[in-house]
């Protein structure tokens, strides 16, 4: 009785350990699919983008806005991001500034034409509404690698609303405790570029909150991918945020003297 005890404990131990290898590896491949679509993307300069903005109440009442894009790659840091509203007058002339970093919370600013002053977003405000939308402040700035932690490897299926590809179901953790989000599950696809197609986004109750589509890629300069579509639906207000992009163009020859938050109010 007392060796099959011991053999019964040892496998239990040999199948734990098993186990938490597994785990273990399965985790490193999520690390790893996610590097390499960050490298992927590397080398991109800048790009310059203008786009439609559909906000849709539970009611499905629409408001329309259009706004152009400009980014700019920052070697050792994250992305330089700024959009400037054109219309409707309610809102043109409002714009933001986002300096994503690495390490840290961002630095985010608002130009508010009617006040006539520029505003910081501080970093306990970075889950609030964009201009009304559904996307929240956080969610502007560049996808730095360092800026999520206890990435897992959920599963494989198909792509959301694209059935001939397969994607990899990654969760990962918001490293900053400003976040809104406590955790993100993503849908990359099995392709050298590991474009996302879904995105998840839980509160800190663990509720899903949101979800994220990606859709029409299309390749610029014969690497960088970018979606034309996003669509941003909140669970749990019935309102979604529509984006249609176009007009994108890498190269434009961007400068950080073109992402100044002293000269935001200036911008046009």
């Amino acid at each position: 009785m007392k060796k099959s005890l011991n053999f019964l404990i040892s496998l239990t131990f040999l199948f734990l350990l098993f186990k938490t290898f597994v785990l273990a590896e399965e985790d490193k491949k999520a690390l790893k699919i996610s590097t390499d679509a960050y490298n992927y993307d590397k080398g991109f300069g800048d790009f310059t983008s203008t786009q439609i903005m559909t906000l849709r109440n539970k009611q499905g009442e629409e408001t329309i806005r259009y706004f152009r894009g400009k980014t700019l790659e920052v070697e050792n840091d994250g992305d330089k991001t700024l959009f400037i509203f054109d219309s409707p007058k309610d809102v043109k002339g409002t714009a933001t500034l986002t300096f994503t970093h690495k390490v840290g919370p961002d630095d985010q600013w608002l130009y508010l034409p009617a006040l006539k002053r520029v505003k910081r977003i501080t970093s306990e405000n970075r889950s609030g509404s964009f201009v009304g939308s559904e996307f929240a402040y956080e969610d502007l700035g560049s996808q730095e690698l360092e800026k999520y932690t206890k990435r897992k490897y959920l599963k494989k299926e198909s792509c959301p609303n694209m059935q001939d590809l397969n994607c990899h179901v990654i969760s990962r953790v918001p490293v900053e405790k400003s976040s809104g989000y406590n955790y993100q599950v993503l849908w990359l696809d099995d392709t050298p570029a590991h474009r996302v197609w879904k995105i998840e986004f839980y509160d800190r109750k663990n509720s899903l909150l949101k979800t994220l589509y990606f859709g029409d890629y299309k390749i610029y300069i014969d690497k960088f991918w970018r979606p034309s579509t996003y669509k941003m639906i909140n669970h749990q207000t019935g309102k979604s945020t529509d984006l249609f992009v176009e007009n994108i163009k890498f190269k434009e020859g961007l400068s950080e003297r073109d992402f100044n938050q002293k000269s935001l109010s200036r911008v046009r």
